[in-house]
């Protein structure tokens, strides 16, 4: 199964037994994805990992 990274627009291959809610890492640009929809496989980026590099704190 495959799904498109959100943040590169690159393919990333996920195992059949993949479950929503999984974290996985895109292996393009590195970025943290959380699986939101299994038919297709959908991606949306991680809580926590939005605005990072923007941070200036």
């Amino acid at each position: 199964m495959y799904g498109s990274c959100p943040e590169c627009d690159a393919e990333i291959e996920v195992p059949e037994e993949i479950e929503k809610g999984e974290i996985v890492t895109c292996p393009d640009c590195g970025i943290e994805l959380e699986v939101v929809g299994l038919d297709p496989v959908e991606f949306e980026l991680a809580p926590g990992d939005e605005d990072d590099e923007e941070w200036e704190g």
